[in-house]
């Protein structure tokens, strides 16, 4: 009887102390993205400002005041067109006296030259010395020096009063005014700036690191900021020899080759630099969320047969937009974008790939 109550208690203690078999854990749900569903462009992109190839400052050659300016900024002009005018009272007063002085001298050398004939008959005739003949002589080479300098005096003084007026010496549109009637300038002061329209081009400032990128004569594309749906063709003409001292930067310009009306001085552009290394082409972006580091080595986690698997990766340019994976990703790899942290090794997922919003 005692053994029967042992038995049965032993059953009671044993049947208290089972537990239920937990059921099969689901899948676990992880955001993926497909490596090569969205196309790689590594191509440099700046932002620089369109500026005229030409751009000439132009100031009288004479000393005066200003009594009119022709032009105001944004004005198109021609070649020869007035500008501006000073008062040319003063130029008119010295070619006039420069007139006189020529006058005078040609007066002085007729005298010069008719006494030369005269001393020259008296010396055939023996009446005079030798030396007395060459005093005249002499006398008639000064008074022809002098009738030349005086001349040339002229020939200036006439010239100044041309420079009273202020003529564009290219076509052009004036970009900037320094001057206004009633201002009394000095020889070589800025009145104004005249831009060449027919030649345009983009200031950009490429950072040292990707100088490698940037070839003489090479093909760029060029969007202006006020239409971002026009594309423009340009190339680089001109690469600065040295950095900027302040910015560290190199100074490019891109001649833009098909400009319209469109193009205005002063607009803001994109550049883009063709990328011309086809190894480009083989990487793939993926965000940053998407790499993780294990053991010192950088890695990703690919969806293999709905198992989570690390993959050991070569990361290279870190973007504002990802970062570009150049070796241990091929297209069509399900790549981890989020909580790559908590995963382990042949762990059982749920790929659920990344809807990308419409533009």
């Amino acid at each position: 009887m005692n053994n029967r109550l042992l038995a049965l208690a032993l059953l009671t203690i044993l049947a208290g102390c089972d537990k239920p078999v937990p059921s099969a854990q689901p899948p676990r749900p992880v955001l993926v993205m497909v490596a090569g569903a969205k196309a790689v462009d590594n191509s440099m992109a700046l932002v620089g400002e369109v500026r005229p190839r030409y751009e000439s400052s132009q100031g009288f050659r004479i000393d005066g005041k200003i009594i009119e300016r022709k032009v105001d900024v944004g004005m198109p002009v021609k070649k020869g067109q007035v500008i501006a005018r000073l008062d040319a009272a003063d130029a008119h007063l010295s070619a006039a006296a420069a007139l006189a002085d020529v006058h005078a001298a040609e007066a002085d050398h007729a005298l010069a030259v008719a006494e030369v004939m005269r001393q020259r008959q008296l010396f055939a005739k023996k009446f005079i010395s030798a030396s007395a003949l060459d005093i005249r002589e002499a006398e008639l080479k000064k008074s022809s020096a002098r009738l030349a300098q005086v001349k040339a005096q002229a020939n200036v003084s006439d010239n100044q009063t041309q420079y009273a007026n202020l003529t564009a010496d290219r076509d052009g549109v004036v970009t900037m005014i320094h001057a206004e009637p009633g201002q009394v300038i000095e020889t070589g002061d800025v009145v104004v700036k005249i831009a060449d329209t027919k030649e345009t081009e983009v200031l950009v400032s490429v950072p040292e690191s990707r100088m490698a990128e940037v070839r003489l004569n090479a093909a760029v594309t060029i969007r202006m900021w006020a239409d971002r749906q026009k594309l423009y063709t340009g190339v680089i003409r001109e690469i600065a020899p040295a950095a900027d001292s302040a910015t560290r930067v190199f100074n490019v310009r891109v001649t833009i080759s098909d400009a319209d009306e469109s193009v205005k001085l002063g607009m803001t552009a994109g550049v883009k630099f063709n990328q011309a290394n086809e190894q480009q082409a083989a990487e793939f972006l993926i965000p940053t969320s998407a790499l993780t580091e294990i053991n010192g080595k950088k890695m990703v986690w690919v969806i293999d047969v709905d198992k989570a698997q690390p993959r050991e990766v070569v990361a290279g340019l870190f973007r504002e937009d990802g970062v570009l994976i150049s070796d241990g990703l091929q297209a069509g790899d399900k790549v981890v974008i989020a909580g790559v942290h908590t995963l382990i090794k042949n762990q059982q997922v749920k790929p659920v790939i990344q809807v990308e919003a419409a533009p």
